[in-house]
């Protein structure tokens, strides 16, 4: 059983360093969440994750390991459960960390905050990414948004091409 614990301001530097680790760069080609060929530049603002972590009805949880080992936020937005910034070392992914860091931020959203639908947005050119979600029940809706270019708190795309699809489980 992972121990999980909610994230403080003291996490931001070293969660900023853990998420740009599992999704940009050379590191993350050790494991299969990398967006090295799709993006550069950053995966998550320090600013913007300041603000999640304070913000009523959300919260980043974290799996320690001697340092973050993954972490994901969660919140209540639009009127129902959000997912995101969902990250697992890449020398520790394919192992059930992040299946097991899935199914606590499922139970946070559901017991604790008593939402009943949990919604993500995951980049549609991710396929093998959007098919773990689906594995664990999540439905492919049809929503696309648009990626935020010229937002580099988001990533310097290397593809004119992106977009997020909205992805929904019943929780």
């Amino acid at each position: 059983m992972l121990s999980v614990r909610t994230a403080t301001l003291a996490d931001v530097d070293p969660l900023v360093r853990l998420v740009t680790s599992a999704y940009r760069g050379e590191a993350s080609r050790a494991g299969w969440t990398t967006e090295a060929d799709l993006l550069d530049g950053e995966r998550v603002d320090p600013a913007v994750l300041r603000a999640d972590i304070t913000r009523p009805h959300s919260r980043v949880l974290v799996v320690d390991d001697g340092g973050p080992l993954a972490c994901a936020h969660v919140a209540v937005e639009d009127g129902a459960g959000y997912f995101g910034m969902f990250a697992v070392r890449p020398d520790r992914q394919g192992r059930g960390v992040g299946r097991a860091l899935l199914a606590e931020a499922e139970r946070v959203v559901r017991d604790e905050w008593g939402q009943a639908l949990l919604r993500m947005t995951v980049i549609d050119a991710r396929a093998d990414l959007v098919a773990w979600y689906v594995r664990r029940g999540y439905v492919r809706t049809g929503r696309i948004k648009p990626f935020p270019y010229g937002d580099e708190r988001f990533g310097v795309p290397k593809r004119d091409d992106l977009r997020f699809e909205v992805l929904e489980k019943r929780l």
